[in-house]
């Protein structure tokens, strides 16, 4: 037996708030990275949006695996969450290095990556089960 799958206009998966919550964490860390120039506050608001960020990272991997189905779907969103986690642990390490010739560019193509994803996870449709059907019906 198959089963038919349609989308759901509307609905808002755990996957689009994880990479959503990602990608806001990373424009406040873009925020407050230039706090750190000009304030004494700066520095504790990284800190702590630094934290944020990776546990939003951590969270995008949680829903990208959540979201996977064995043998149903393709396993690729867990592997763009890994690499991003892989980045920001990068961008932990270059930070606490106080590597900012090599932290800021990351940051810059981290934001661009993570507004690419929430761009293509709004723009795909969730499927849903709607019932069975036979192997032979040929309905789209």
């Amino acid at each position: 037996m198959a089963t038919q799958t349609t989308a759901v206009p509307g609905r808002v998966t755990f996957v689009q708030v994880a990479i959503a919550l990602q990608t806001l964490a990373i424009f406040f860390q873009a925020s407050t990275a230039g706090l750190l120039l000009s304030s004494s506050h700066g520095e504790a608001l990284h800190g702590a949006g630094a934290r944020v960020m990776y546990g939003a990272s951590m969270l995008y991997v949680l829903a990208a695996i959540l979201a996977w189905r064995p043998g149903g779907g393709s396993p690729r969103p867990i592997l763009y969450a890994s690499g991003f986690l892989v980045l920001a642990s990068v961008q932990v390490v270059l930070g606490i290095a106080h590597k900012a010739s090599l932290h800021v560019p990351l940051g810059v193509l981290m934001f661009g990556l993570s507004v690419l994803a929430l761009g293509q996870v709004l723009l795909t449709r969730t499927p849903r089960r709607t019932g069975t059907d036979t192997d032979t019906d040929t309905r789209p």
